[in-house]
């Protein structure tokens, strides 16, 4: 090899070197980085995502059914070049344990009662509250428990008032008022892989805007042996949540924390109403509809990413 051609592909290699260096670090600081943790907590190991200084104000963003934190995969580091982000899996969910039912009662008052132990095993003190689906009432029963850890609400398609409620709940409503094992096992078809799909791209704009491994994984983790039960003890542990909107509304309407609504407007199952709603109780409620359904972050992500920072930039003190 001639002299010239070894300077080159020296050259080649450096410039390589170099664009590979740069399209893996952190473009604003290693705290944007986000790692990923186990911890033990009453006995469930659960799995957690993390962005940020530690010495920073924390968000604690929840997940929704049927998915994980790995639905926040792209907002914690959107978030994390200010503030520390905490993302955990529920008992059943993702990467955290799914104990067995004879040994943990999957129900929203036991998730929040171990999201609660979570907090305080990694001494979140304060943070500002993200919630989605599911995390909605998980988030409530720990902000109703504890007024004065919580800084601030970002709700993404997560629901405190009947009025939020569409038609599509009248199989769950049938189950929560007549628990048999016919109307339990009518609600399988909620976690077939096909439905698991539906669920992400009914009421987004472009279908396959969609990534396919957030219905795939998802699905993938609900077929695991014995996933099926626990989420339906879920599904039909859902009417407590609704028992309690009135006790969730009492928090609002006393406390009065800042709420960012944003929300999927083609939800087939949250509706725009239930974002509006809010408003009736909190006076510090700003709402924002986005054309899109259900999971939202997944086709508007920069958008609501956005719309988010903005908000904890204004409202939480210390950002």
């Amino acid at each position: 090899m001639s002299k010239i051609l070894l300077i080159g592909v020296m050259l080649s290699a450096g410039a390589l070197t170099s664009l590979v260096q740069a399209s893996t670090e952190p473009s604003s600081g290693q705290h944007e980085m986000v790692s990923y943790h186990e911890t033990e907590v009453d006995g469930v190991k659960i799995f957690f995502r993390e962005a940020g200084d530690p010495k920073a104000p924390t968000v604690l963003l929840l997940h929704g059914f049927p998915t994980s934190s790995f639905m926040y995969r792209n907002l914690i580091p959107k978030l994390a070049d200010r503030y520390h982000v905490i993302a955990p899996d529920f008992p059943g969910f993702g990467f955290s344990a799914s104990p067995d039912r004879a040994h943990y009662a999957y129900t929203f008052d036991h998730l929040a009662q171990t999201m609660d132990s979570f907090t305080q095993r990694l001494e979140l003190k304060r943070y500002a509250l993200g919630v989605f689906d599911y995390g909605a009432p998980v988030g409530w029963r720990l902000a109703a428990a504890h007024p004065e850890r919580i800084t601030a609400i970002i709700t993404q398609n997560g629901n405190a008032y009947k009025e939020g409620l569409s038609e599509g709940w009248k199989p769950l409503q049938r189950y929560w008022s007549q628990p048999s094992q016919v109307n339990r096992d009518q609600l399988r078809d909620l976690l077939k892989p096909g439905t698991i799909k539906w669920l992400y791209t009914q009421g987004a704009p472009d279908p396959t805007a969609v990534a396919p491994e957030t219905y795939t994984l998802d699905a993938a983790s609900v077929a695991r042996p014995g996933n099926d039960e626990i989420q339906l003890d879920l599904l039909g542990d859902y009417g407590s949540n609704v028992a309690l909107y009135p006790a969730f509304q009492a928090y609002f309407r006393r406390y009065q924390p800042p709420i960012l609504a944003v929300w999927g407007k083609n939800d087939p199952f949250f509706l725009p109403a239930g974002a509006n709603a809010f408003k009736g109780d909190d006076r510090n409620t700003e709402v924002h509809f986005y054309n899109t359904g259900h999971f939202a972050l997944e086709t508007h992500g920069s958008e609501i990413g956005n719309e988010i920072h903005t908000f904890l930039d204004r409202v939480v003190p210390g950002a």
